[in-house]
């Protein structure tokens, strides 16, 4: 099955029984959801079958799960947060968020070229090869010259548009 279609299955299936109570700020949610940008990849999901589809499955993963958190407590990026209030217990709904509301524009100052002899041994280090710049930065490889590496500390999302299929599948009231 092709990932498009696994994605337009699931969405047919989770709307099929949708109920009266809504979410409200502080409330603790358990939602599914499928991460995708504007080209259709998925480049997230909490649906077992669409991770399998999308080639994102990973092994380790409780499916079963979903992803629980409190809304409005700062614990998802602000254009998902403020997307699933209102929503209702089993519905679905897909959130269009914008850069700015995701993980923000690319910022050109965490993009830094560092000269080679400050680096030491780069053996196995590739172009895309994870780092932490001083042991706490993440960045990735994004060059490597003769002279010098590029790294760039920005979230691998930063800049993009993302689209969310989101499914409600549990709350808890906030108290």
């Amino acid at each position: 099955m092709n990932t498009q279609q696994a994605i337009k299955d699931y969405l047919a299936a989770a709307n099929a029984d949708v109920q009266k109570e809504k979410v409200t700020t502080g409330d603790k949610i358990i939602v599914d959801y499928i991460g995708r940008l504007d080209d259709h990849n998925v480049f997230d999901t909490s649906v077992e079958s669409i991770a399998k589809a999308s080639g994102k499955y990973n092994p380790n993963r409780d499916y079963e799960a979903g992803l629980e958190f409190t809304v409005g407590a700062g614990q998802m990026i602000a254009g998902f947060d403020a997307g699933v209030v209102g929503m209702k217990l089993g519905e679905t709904k897909t959130l269009k968020i914008p850069a700015d509301q995701a993980y923000g524009q690319k910022k050109d100052e965490l993009i830094r070229k560092i000269p080679l002899e400050q680096v030491g041994d780069l053996s196995g280090v590739s172009v895309g090869t994870q780092v932490l710049l001083g042991g706490k930065i993440p960045a990735t490889i994004t060059e490597i010259t003769d002279k010098d590496i590029t790294v760039d500390a920005n979230h691998e999302l930063a800049g993009k548009d993302l689209i969310f299929d989101v499914t409600i599948k549990k709350i808890t009231p906030a108290k």
